[in-house]
Protein backbone atom coordinates (compact mmCIF):
# COMPACT_ATOMS: atom_id res chain seq x y z
CA UNK A 1 0.00 0.00 0.00
CA UNK A 2 1.44 3.38 -1.00
CA UNK A 3 2.32 5.83 1.70
CA UNK A 4 -0.13 8.66 2.24
CA UNK A 5 0.72 11.87 0.41
CA UNK A 6 1.86 14.64 2.75
CA UNK A 7 -0.46 17.52 3.48
CA UNK A 8 0.11 20.54 1.27
CA UNK A 9 0.96 23.65 3.31
CA UNK A 10 -0.80 26.69 1.93
CA UNK A 11 0.46 29.32 4.36
CA UNK A 12 3.73 28.96 6.22
CA UNK A 13 3.69 31.89 8.58
CA UNK A 14 4.05 32.21 12.31
CA UNK A 15 1.72 30.53 14.75
CA UNK A 16 -1.27 32.74 15.37
CA UNK A 17 -2.11 33.59 18.95
CA UNK A 18 -5.86 34.02 19.37
CA UNK A 19 -6.80 36.30 22.23
CA UNK A 20 -10.01 37.67 23.59
CA UNK A 21 -10.56 41.07 21.98
CA UNK A 22 -8.89 43.75 24.01
CA UNK A 23 -10.38 47.22 24.44
CA UNK A 24 -10.57 48.67 20.94
CA UNK A 25 -10.44 45.21 19.40
CA UNK A 26 -14.10 45.32 18.45
CA UNK A 27 -13.51 48.68 16.80
CA UNK A 28 -10.75 47.05 14.78
CA UNK A 29 -13.15 44.35 13.64
CA UNK A 30 -15.65 47.02 12.64
CA UNK A 31 -12.99 48.86 10.65
CA UNK A 32 -12.01 45.66 8.86
CA UNK A 33 -15.60 44.85 8.03
CA UNK A 34 -16.17 48.33 6.63
CA UNK A 35 -13.10 47.83 4.43
CA UNK A 36 -14.42 44.43 3.29
CA UNK A 37 -17.86 45.87 2.54
CA UNK A 38 -16.42 48.68 0.41
CA UNK A 39 -14.15 46.23 -1.42
CA UNK A 40 -16.98 43.81 -2.19
CA UNK A 41 -19.32 46.65 -3.18
CA UNK A 42 -16.77 47.43 -5.89
CA UNK A 43 -15.65 43.92 -6.80
CA UNK A 44 -19.19 42.52 -7.18
CA UNK A 45 -20.44 44.91 -9.88
CA UNK A 46 -17.05 44.85 -11.60
CA UNK A 47 -17.51 41.15 -12.37
CA UNK A 48 -20.98 41.79 -13.80
CA UNK A 49 -19.81 44.84 -15.72
CA UNK A 50 -16.87 43.07 -17.34
CA UNK A 51 -19.13 40.21 -18.43
CA UNK A 52 -21.68 42.60 -19.93
CA UNK A 53 -19.06 44.72 -21.68
CA UNK A 54 -17.44 41.66 -23.25
CA UNK A 55 -20.83 40.54 -24.50
CA UNK A 56 -21.54 44.03 -25.91
CA UNK A 57 -18.16 43.96 -27.68
CA UNK A 58 -19.28 40.86 -29.58
CA UNK A 59 -16.78 38.61 -27.83
CA UNK A 60 -17.30 34.88 -28.38
CA UNK A 61 -18.86 33.20 -25.38
CA UNK A 62 -15.97 30.79 -24.93
CA UNK A 63 -13.64 33.80 -24.82
CA UNK A 64 -15.89 35.47 -22.23
CA UNK A 65 -15.67 32.30 -20.16
CA UNK A 66 -11.88 32.30 -20.41
CA UNK A 67 -11.62 35.96 -19.34
CA UNK A 68 -13.94 35.39 -16.39
CA UNK A 69 -12.14 32.18 -15.39
CA UNK A 70 -8.92 34.19 -15.13
CA UNK A 71 -10.28 35.89 -12.00
CA UNK A 72 -10.77 32.59 -10.19
CA UNK A 73 -7.37 31.44 -11.40
CA UNK A 74 -5.86 34.56 -9.85
CA UNK A 75 -7.83 33.96 -6.66
CA UNK A 76 -6.42 30.43 -6.44
CA UNK A 77 -2.87 31.61 -7.05
CA UNK A 78 -3.32 34.39 -4.52
CA UNK A 79 -4.55 31.91 -1.91
CA UNK A 80 -1.31 29.99 -2.38
CA UNK A 81 1.25 32.77 -2.73
CA UNK A 82 -0.06 36.22 -1.69
CA UNK A 83 0.83 35.51 1.94
CA UNK A 84 4.50 36.05 1.02
CA UNK A 85 3.76 39.69 0.24
CA UNK A 86 1.85 40.03 3.50
CA UNK A 87 4.77 38.57 5.46
CA UNK A 88 7.23 40.89 3.74
CA UNK A 89 5.27 44.15 3.90
CA UNK A 90 2.98 43.69 6.89
CA UNK A 91 -0.80 43.60 6.95
CA UNK A 92 -1.57 47.31 6.67
CA UNK A 93 0.84 48.03 3.82
CA UNK A 94 -0.09 44.81 2.03
CA UNK A 95 -3.82 45.57 2.30
CA UNK A 96 -3.22 49.07 0.96
CA UNK A 97 -1.12 47.69 -1.92
CA UNK A 98 -3.68 45.05 -2.90
CA UNK A 99 -6.62 47.46 -2.69
CA UNK A 100 -4.72 50.13 -4.64
CA UNK A 101 -3.95 47.64 -7.37
CA UNK A 102 -7.62 46.57 -7.64
CA UNK A 103 -8.56 50.24 -7.89
CA UNK A 104 -6.03 50.73 -10.69
CA UNK A 105 -7.24 47.59 -12.46
CA UNK A 106 -10.82 48.92 -12.43
CA UNK A 107 -9.65 52.08 -14.20
CA UNK A 108 -7.58 50.12 -16.71
CA UNK A 109 -10.50 48.19 -18.22
CA UNK A 110 -11.88 51.04 -20.39
CA UNK A 111 -8.34 51.93 -21.53
CA UNK A 112 -7.51 48.53 -23.03
CA UNK A 113 -10.59 47.15 -24.77
CA UNK A 114 -9.34 43.70 -25.69
CA UNK A 115 -10.31 40.29 -24.22
CA UNK A 116 -6.70 39.15 -23.77
CA UNK A 117 -5.80 42.32 -21.89
CA UNK A 118 -8.92 41.96 -19.78
CA UNK A 119 -7.98 38.36 -18.95
CA UNK A 120 -4.67 39.64 -17.56
CA UNK A 121 -6.50 42.31 -15.57
CA UNK A 122 -8.91 39.70 -14.19
CA UNK A 123 -6.00 37.48 -13.17
CA UNK A 124 -4.34 40.37 -11.33
CA UNK A 125 -7.64 41.35 -9.74
CA UNK A 126 -8.22 37.81 -8.45
CA UNK A 127 -4.71 37.62 -7.00
CA UNK A 128 -5.15 40.97 -5.23
CA UNK A 129 -8.57 40.01 -3.87
CA UNK A 130 -7.03 36.88 -2.37
CA UNK A 131 -4.39 39.08 -0.76
CA UNK A 132 -7.10 41.32 0.69
CA UNK A 133 -8.94 38.30 2.06
CA UNK A 134 -5.73 36.95 3.63
CA UNK A 135 -5.07 40.27 5.38
CA UNK A 136 -8.63 40.61 6.65
CA UNK A 137 -9.23 37.00 7.63
CA UNK A 138 -5.98 36.62 9.56
CA UNK A 139 -6.78 39.87 11.39
CA UNK A 140 -10.31 38.71 12.22
CA UNK A 141 -8.86 35.41 13.46
CA UNK A 142 -6.53 37.28 15.77
CA UNK A 143 -9.32 39.43 17.21
CA UNK A 144 -11.74 36.54 17.72
CA UNK A 145 -12.11 34.71 21.01
CA UNK A 146 -13.84 31.34 21.39
CA UNK A 147 -16.95 33.22 22.53
CA UNK A 148 -17.02 35.64 19.58
CA UNK A 149 -15.61 33.52 16.74
CA UNK A 150 -19.00 32.46 15.36
CA UNK A 151 -20.43 35.99 15.56
CA UNK A 152 -17.43 37.49 13.78
CA UNK A 153 -17.64 34.86 11.05
CA UNK A 154 -21.36 35.59 10.57
CA UNK A 155 -20.73 39.35 10.36
CA UNK A 156 -17.91 38.76 7.89
CA UNK A 157 -20.11 36.66 5.63
CA UNK A 158 -22.93 39.21 5.77
CA UNK A 159 -20.49 41.89 4.65
CA UNK A 160 -19.27 39.67 1.81
CA UNK A 161 -22.69 38.80 0.44
CA UNK A 162 -24.79 41.88 1.17
CA UNK A 163 -22.19 44.38 -0.03
CA UNK A 164 -21.62 42.33 -3.17
CA UNK A 165 -25.36 42.24 -3.86
CA UNK A 166 -25.90 45.93 -3.06
CA UNK A 167 -22.96 46.96 -5.23
CA UNK A 168 -24.77 45.59 -8.29
CA UNK A 169 -26.99 48.66 -8.24
CA UNK A 170 -24.01 50.72 -9.41
CA UNK A 171 -24.67 49.29 -12.86
CA UNK A 172 -27.74 51.51 -13.05
CA UNK A 173 -25.23 54.32 -13.69
CA UNK A 174 -23.74 52.55 -16.70
CA UNK A 175 -23.83 54.78 -19.80
CA UNK A 176 -23.10 52.00 -22.28
CA UNK A 177 -20.12 50.42 -24.05
CA UNK A 178 -16.95 52.48 -24.08
CA UNK A 179 -18.04 54.76 -21.23
CA UNK A 180 -15.78 54.71 -18.14
CA UNK A 181 -18.17 56.22 -15.57
CA UNK A 182 -19.08 53.02 -13.70
CA UNK A 183 -15.46 51.86 -13.69
CA UNK A 184 -14.58 55.16 -12.02
CA UNK A 185 -17.20 54.69 -9.28
CA UNK A 186 -15.91 51.16 -8.68
CA UNK A 187 -12.36 52.47 -8.41
CA UNK A 188 -13.50 55.05 -5.86
CA UNK A 189 -15.03 52.34 -3.67
CA UNK A 190 -11.86 50.26 -3.88
CA UNK A 191 -9.75 53.26 -2.90
CA UNK A 192 -12.03 54.18 0.03
CA UNK A 193 -11.68 50.62 1.36
CA UNK A 194 -8.07 51.42 2.27
CA UNK A 195 -8.97 54.17 4.74
CA UNK A 196 -10.43 52.18 7.67
CA UNK A 197 -7.45 49.82 7.69
CA UNK A 198 -4.72 52.38 6.98
CA UNK A 199 -5.89 54.66 9.81
CA UNK A 200 -6.07 52.00 12.51
CA UNK A 201 -3.70 52.09 15.46
CA UNK A 202 -4.15 48.42 16.26
CA UNK A 203 -1.11 46.18 16.07
CA UNK A 204 -1.32 43.82 13.08
CA UNK A 205 -1.44 40.07 13.75
CA UNK A 206 0.89 37.33 12.65
CA UNK A 207 -0.23 34.95 9.93
CA UNK A 208 -1.53 31.55 11.06
CA UNK A 209 0.06 28.30 9.99
CA UNK A 210 -2.65 26.88 7.74
CA UNK A 211 -2.05 23.49 6.15
CA UNK A 212 -4.58 21.86 3.88
CA UNK A 213 -5.09 18.14 3.50
CA UNK A 214 -3.70 16.56 0.37
CA UNK A 215 -6.45 15.84 -2.21
CA UNK A 216 -6.13 12.13 -1.55
CA UNK A 217 -6.49 12.43 2.21
CA UNK A 218 -9.36 14.89 1.86
CA UNK A 219 -11.23 12.56 -0.50
CA UNK A 220 -10.64 9.59 1.80
CA UNK A 221 -12.13 11.55 4.68
CA UNK A 222 -15.26 12.64 2.80
CA UNK A 223 -15.78 11.79 -0.88
CA UNK A 224 -19.17 13.53 -0.99
CA UNK A 225 -17.77 16.60 0.74
CA UNK A 226 -15.05 16.99 -1.89
CA UNK A 227 -17.29 16.27 -4.88
CA UNK A 228 -20.03 18.57 -3.57
CA UNK A 229 -17.52 21.36 -2.98
CA UNK A 230 -16.12 21.09 -6.51
CA UNK A 231 -19.67 20.98 -7.89
CA UNK A 232 -20.49 24.16 -5.97
CA UNK A 233 -17.47 25.89 -7.52
CA UNK A 234 -18.34 24.64 -11.00
CA UNK A 235 -21.85 26.07 -10.73
CA UNK A 236 -21.18 29.34 -8.93
CA UNK A 237 -18.05 30.18 -10.93
CA UNK A 238 -20.02 29.81 -14.17
CA UNK A 239 -23.13 31.69 -13.00
CA UNK A 240 -21.19 34.52 -11.35
CA UNK A 241 -19.30 35.03 -14.60
CA UNK A 242 -21.95 34.37 -17.24
CA UNK A 243 -25.23 35.05 -15.46
CA UNK A 244 -25.26 38.67 -16.72
CA UNK A 245 -24.84 37.43 -20.31
CA UNK A 246 -27.81 35.10 -19.83
CA UNK A 247 -29.88 37.95 -18.41
CA UNK A 248 -29.11 40.16 -21.39
CA UNK A 249 -29.33 37.63 -24.22
CA UNK A 250 -32.03 35.25 -23.04
CA UNK A 251 -34.18 37.37 -20.73
CA UNK A 252 -33.70 40.60 -22.72
CA UNK A 253 -32.77 42.70 -19.67
CA UNK A 254 -30.80 45.93 -19.75
CA UNK A 255 -27.65 46.38 -17.65
CA UNK A 256 -29.67 47.47 -14.60
CA UNK A 257 -31.96 44.43 -14.97
CA UNK A 258 -28.97 42.11 -15.26
CA UNK A 259 -27.61 43.67 -12.06
CA UNK A 260 -30.93 42.98 -10.29
CA UNK A 261 -30.78 39.40 -11.53
CA UNK A 262 -27.32 38.94 -9.99
CA UNK A 263 -28.43 40.65 -6.77
CA UNK A 264 -31.37 38.24 -6.51
CA UNK A 265 -28.99 35.28 -6.86
CA UNK A 266 -26.77 36.56 -4.06
CA UNK A 267 -29.64 37.53 -1.75
CA UNK A 268 -31.04 34.03 -2.20
CA UNK A 269 -27.75 32.65 -0.93
CA UNK A 270 -28.09 34.76 2.23
CA UNK A 271 -31.71 33.71 2.81
CA UNK A 272 -31.50 29.94 2.46
CA UNK A 273 -28.15 29.00 4.01
CA UNK A 274 -29.35 28.99 7.62
CA UNK A 275 -32.68 27.16 7.05
CA UNK A 276 -30.98 24.42 5.03
CA UNK A 277 -28.13 24.28 7.52
CA UNK A 278 -30.49 23.83 10.47
CA UNK A 279 -32.32 21.14 8.54
CA UNK A 280 -29.02 19.32 8.07
CA UNK A 281 -28.46 19.39 11.85
CA UNK A 282 -31.71 17.50 12.39
CA UNK A 283 -31.27 14.80 9.72
CA UNK A 284 -28.54 12.84 7.99
CA UNK A 285 -26.61 15.69 6.37
CA UNK A 286 -26.07 13.66 3.22
CA UNK A 287 -29.82 13.60 2.61
CA UNK A 288 -29.96 17.38 2.86
CA UNK A 289 -26.98 17.73 0.48
CA UNK A 290 -28.64 15.40 -2.02
CA UNK A 291 -31.95 17.22 -1.62
CA UNK A 292 -30.19 20.54 -2.16
CA UNK A 293 -28.58 19.22 -5.34
CA UNK A 294 -31.97 17.98 -6.57
CA UNK A 295 -33.57 21.35 -5.82
CA UNK A 296 -30.65 23.13 -7.48
CA UNK A 297 -31.04 21.01 -10.62
CA UNK A 298 -34.78 21.69 -10.69
CA UNK A 299 -34.32 25.43 -10.17
CA UNK A 300 -31.67 25.56 -12.91
CA UNK A 301 -33.86 23.64 -15.35
CA UNK A 302 -36.91 25.81 -14.60
CA UNK A 303 -35.18 29.19 -14.64
CA UNK A 304 -35.01 29.67 -18.45
CA UNK A 305 -38.72 28.79 -18.73
CA UNK A 306 -39.68 31.18 -15.93
CA UNK A 307 -37.64 33.92 -17.60
CA UNK A 308 -40.28 33.93 -20.34
CA UNK A 309 -42.98 34.70 -17.77
CA UNK A 310 -41.66 38.14 -16.85
CA UNK A 311 -39.11 39.72 -14.56
CA UNK A 312 -40.97 38.86 -11.35
CA UNK A 313 -40.87 35.15 -12.09
CA UNK A 314 -37.26 35.39 -13.26
CA UNK A 315 -36.06 37.12 -10.10
CA UNK A 316 -37.99 34.72 -7.86
CA UNK A 317 -36.36 31.80 -9.67
CA UNK A 318 -32.97 33.49 -9.27
CA UNK A 319 -33.51 33.75 -5.50
CA UNK A 320 -34.28 30.03 -5.27
CA UNK A 321 -31.39 29.04 -7.51
CA UNK A 322 -28.94 31.23 -5.58
CA UNK A 323 -30.21 29.92 -2.26
CA UNK A 324 -29.56 26.29 -3.15
CA UNK A 325 -26.28 27.02 -4.98
CA UNK A 326 -24.75 29.05 -2.15
CA UNK A 327 -25.87 26.58 0.53
CA UNK A 328 -24.12 23.64 -1.09
CA UNK A 329 -20.56 24.62 -0.12
CA UNK A 330 -21.10 25.11 3.65
CA UNK A 331 -23.22 21.95 3.78
CA UNK A 332 -20.33 20.00 2.25
CA UNK A 333 -17.86 21.58 4.70
CA UNK A 334 -20.14 20.51 7.56
CA UNK A 335 -20.43 16.97 6.19
CA UNK A 336 -16.64 16.71 5.89
CA UNK A 337 -16.20 17.97 9.45
CA UNK A 338 -18.56 15.24 10.69
CA UNK A 339 -15.93 12.68 9.64
CA UNK A 340 -12.95 14.43 11.26
CA UNK A 341 -11.58 15.13 14.70
CA UNK A 342 -11.92 18.84 15.62
CA UNK A 343 -8.15 19.32 15.41
CA UNK A 344 -8.23 18.32 11.71
CA UNK A 345 -11.14 20.47 10.62
CA UNK A 346 -9.26 23.67 9.86
CA UNK A 347 -6.81 21.82 7.61
CA UNK A 348 -9.69 20.08 5.84
CA UNK A 349 -11.57 23.36 5.38
CA UNK A 350 -8.46 24.89 3.85
CA UNK A 351 -8.31 22.03 1.35
CA UNK A 352 -12.01 22.44 0.54
CA UNK A 353 -11.52 26.14 -0.20
CA UNK A 354 -8.88 25.22 -2.78
CA UNK A 355 -11.14 22.51 -4.22
CA UNK A 356 -13.92 25.09 -4.56
CA UNK A 357 -11.51 27.54 -6.23
CA UNK A 358 -10.43 24.93 -8.79
CA UNK A 359 -14.08 24.22 -9.59
CA UNK A 360 -14.83 27.95 -9.89
CA UNK A 361 -11.91 28.36 -12.31
CA UNK A 362 -13.15 25.57 -14.57
CA UNK A 363 -16.81 26.60 -14.27
CA UNK A 364 -16.78 29.66 -16.58
CA UNK A 365 -14.97 27.70 -19.29
CA UNK A 366 -17.42 24.78 -19.12
CA UNK A 367 -20.44 27.08 -18.81
CA UNK A 368 -19.40 29.17 -21.81
CA UNK A 369 -18.92 25.99 -23.82
CA UNK A 370 -22.49 24.96 -22.97
CA UNK A 371 -23.76 28.40 -23.99
CA UNK A 372 -21.90 28.21 -27.30
CA UNK A 373 -23.45 24.83 -28.04
CA UNK A 374 -26.99 25.41 -26.73
CA UNK A 375 -27.50 29.15 -26.64
CA UNK A 376 -27.78 31.37 -23.57
CA UNK A 377 -30.03 28.86 -21.80
CA UNK A 378 -27.14 26.39 -21.95
CA UNK A 379 -25.67 28.05 -18.85
CA UNK A 380 -28.43 26.71 -16.63
CA UNK A 381 -28.61 23.41 -18.50
CA UNK A 382 -24.94 23.05 -17.57
CA UNK A 383 -25.69 23.96 -13.93
CA UNK A 384 -28.50 21.42 -13.81
CA UNK A 385 -26.21 18.75 -15.28
CA UNK A 386 -23.52 19.39 -12.67
CA UNK A 387 -26.10 19.20 -9.87
CA UNK A 388 -27.55 15.95 -11.23
CA UNK A 389 -24.12 14.34 -11.42
CA UNK A 390 -23.47 15.41 -7.83
CA UNK A 391 -26.83 13.99 -6.82
CA UNK A 392 -26.05 10.61 -8.39
CA UNK A 393 -22.67 10.54 -6.66
CA UNK A 394 -24.35 11.33 -3.36
CA UNK A 395 -26.84 8.50 -3.77
CA UNK A 396 -23.96 6.11 -4.43
CA UNK A 397 -22.10 7.35 -1.33
CA UNK A 398 -25.18 6.72 0.81
CA UNK A 399 -25.01 3.06 -0.22
CA UNK A 400 -21.24 2.87 0.30
CA UNK A 401 -21.00 4.32 3.81
CA UNK A 402 -23.22 4.32 6.88
CA UNK A 403 -24.45 7.71 8.15
CA UNK A 404 -22.64 9.58 10.90
CA UNK A 405 -24.40 8.96 14.25
CA UNK A 406 -26.56 11.89 15.28
CA UNK A 407 -24.53 12.48 18.44
CA UNK A 408 -21.33 12.90 16.37
CA UNK A 409 -22.82 15.26 13.80
CA UNK A 410 -21.61 18.79 14.49
CA UNK A 411 -23.68 21.97 14.21
CA UNK A 412 -24.01 23.72 10.86
CA UNK A 413 -21.89 26.84 10.37
CA UNK A 414 -21.87 29.04 7.24
CA UNK A 415 -18.42 29.12 5.64
CA UNK A 416 -16.94 31.52 3.08
CA UNK A 417 -15.12 30.04 0.07
CA UNK A 418 -12.52 32.82 0.03
CA UNK A 419 -9.05 31.66 1.15
CA UNK A 420 -7.77 28.95 3.54
CA UNK A 421 -6.99 31.69 6.09
CA UNK A 422 -10.73 31.92 6.81
CA UNK A 423 -10.81 28.32 8.04
CA UNK A 424 -9.68 29.03 11.66
CA UNK A 425 -12.66 31.41 12.05
CA UNK A 426 -14.95 28.37 12.05
CA UNK A 427 -15.64 27.68 15.76
CA UNK A 428 -16.02 23.95 15.02
CA UNK A 429 -12.30 23.71 14.27
CA UNK A 430 -11.03 25.01 17.62
CA UNK A 431 -13.48 23.56 20.09
CA UNK A 432 -10.94 21.11 21.50
CA UNK A 433 -8.04 23.58 21.63
CA UNK A 434 -7.15 25.50 24.79
CA UNK A 435 -7.95 29.20 24.81
CA UNK A 436 -5.11 31.18 23.26
CA UNK A 437 -4.09 28.60 20.66
CA UNK A 438 -5.25 28.25 17.08
CA UNK A 439 -2.34 26.48 15.46
CA UNK A 440 -3.20 24.33 12.48
CA UNK A 441 -1.42 21.00 12.33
Amino acid sequence: MAAEAPAHHVVRGLTMRTQAPAEGGLRMVAALLVGVALTMAGSGPLTTLVSLRLEAMGTARIAIGAVMAAYFGGLTLGSLFAYKLVLGAGHIRAFAAFASMTSAVALAYPLVMHPLSWAVLRLVEGFCMAGIFICVESWLNDRASPATRGKILALYMMCLYLAQAAGQFLLGLDEGPGQPRVFMFISILMSLAILPVALTRQAPPTLPDVASFSPRRLYEASPLGVVGTVASGLVLGAVYSLGPVFARRFAGLEASGAALFMSALIFGGVLLQWPLGRLSDAFDRRRVIIGTMAALAAAAAALPFLAREGQGALFAAAVLFGGFAFALYPLCVGHTNDHLAPRDRVAASGGLVLAYSVGATVGPLAGSGAMSAMGAAGLFAYAAGVALLGLLFGLWRMRARAPVPAERQGPFQPAPGTTPIAAPLDPRGTQDLPHGAAKVV
